[in-house]
């Protein structure tokens, strides 16, 4: 089986970067943005202008925004549904980070099984459980530090309609193999150690002047620290290794977001007004 066209990949890419725009200059202030704005921001960050309109068809045919019609110009705002959905990452994006809960010692333990057939529904289960913070050291098994997130645990797979095979545990750990090994089969730290890096290297240096390039600047941070909160379940740091990178890369994101937005804002509000 082939993978996904570039044409589809392209599309992927250019509504996942509107929807960063969207959170990051469109949800705050809950103004809409012509299509020339989101257009030109696009295409400073590299979207071709056919793969930019079908990304903003997409969203509406989503229900995520809709059209405004002045004159011959059209203006996109978000809907009811698509500000609820961006407030919801939004917070769970920039607060991604800051600091780590104490931790008591207990985990919790799921065990849903979703047969090999049904290979949509294991993807869903997949995405949520891994959003709410859960990792799979074995098929079928998920795992969390977090006790106070079996509530969503409980929302993915009842949403699912699995929760009448679904089992949970809460506890501490026994006697059998260590917390350790369990920590790098559930989420493979090396790995994220690895996209953190990349993230540093490719931002922390970064200078950019007024205008366009703060503002693209800005939308690019964004969009990369967005995927950390999928990636990384942000365990206690009993269970990190020393000087965990993570702790460096969100406040990297931290100390550039804040240091660029006033200059990012006025460009953003610039191009709204024109």
């Amino acid at each position: 089986m082939t993978g996904p066209s570039r044409s589809l990949r392209r599309q992927a890419s250019a509504r996942s970067l509107l929807l960063t725009v969207f959170g990051e200059h469109v949800l705050p202030d809950d103004r809409p943005a012509w299509t020339s704005a989101l257009l030109h921001v696009l295409g400073g960050l590299g979207v071709e202008d056919k793969s930019a309109r079908q990304a903003l068809a997409r969203m509406a045919a989503d229900g995520w925004i809709a059209s405004e019609r002045d004159g011959r110009r059209v203006r996109w705002a978000l809907t009811g549904r698509g500000r609820e959905l961006l407030t919801e990452g939004a917070e769970r994006i920039y607060a991604f980070g800051r600091g780590r809960e104490s931790w008591d010692g207990r985990w919790v333990v799921l065990i849903a099984t979703v047969p090999e057939s049904k290979r949509e529904l294991r993807h869903r289960l997949r995405t949520g459980l891994t959003w709410a913070g859960f990792g799979s050291p074995v098929p079928g098994v998920w795992v969390s530090p977090h006790a106070s997130r079996e509530a969503e645990a409980k929302q993915v797979v009842t949403g699912l309609g699995l929760d009448s095979s679904a089992y949970s545990f809460n506890g501490p750990f026994a006697g059998i193999g260590s917390e350790r090994t369990l920590v790098d089969q559930a989420w493979h730290l090396g790995d994220l150690a690895a996209q953190y890096e990349r993230f540093i290297r490719e931002f922390a240096g970064m200078r950019p002047a007024a205008g366009d390039p703060v503002l693209l600047a800005q939308i690019r941070l964004v969009h990369a620290w967005r995927r950390f909160p999928m990636l990384d379940p942000e365990l206690p740091l009993e269970l990190l290794p020393p000087d965990w990178i993570g702790v460096r890369a969100a406040n990297v994101f931290t100390d550039l977001h804040a240091t660029w937005r006033e200059a990012a804002q006025d460009r953003w509000a610039a191009l709204r007004s024109a």
